[in-house]
């Protein structure tokens, strides 16, 4: 994913908080950001099941962009 990608990545996310907030799972900052700490420390589960092999000590905008989508529903 390039920089651009990422760019207009955030912008649909953004775009779909405003019109989807009622299906998002963590609608603060506060609870986003707690959700995103949890996400991250079980991603790698995340892309075992979908088979794919992923680098997680080298995150770059593809894997931040999983990360923030997940964020949005994580429990």
């Amino acid at each position: 994913m390039t920089k651009q990608e990422f760019i207009q990545f955030i912008e649909n996310l953004r775009v779909e908080f405003i019109k989807n907030n009622a299906q998002w799972e963590n609608k603060t900052i506060e609870d986003f950001l707690e959700a995103m700490a949890r996400y991250v420390e079980d991603i790698d589960g995340y892309y075992q099941n979908i088979n794919q092999e992923i680098d997680l000590e080298k995150i770059d905008w593809k894997v931040f962009s999983d990360i923030l989508k997940g964020s949005s529903i994580y429990e």
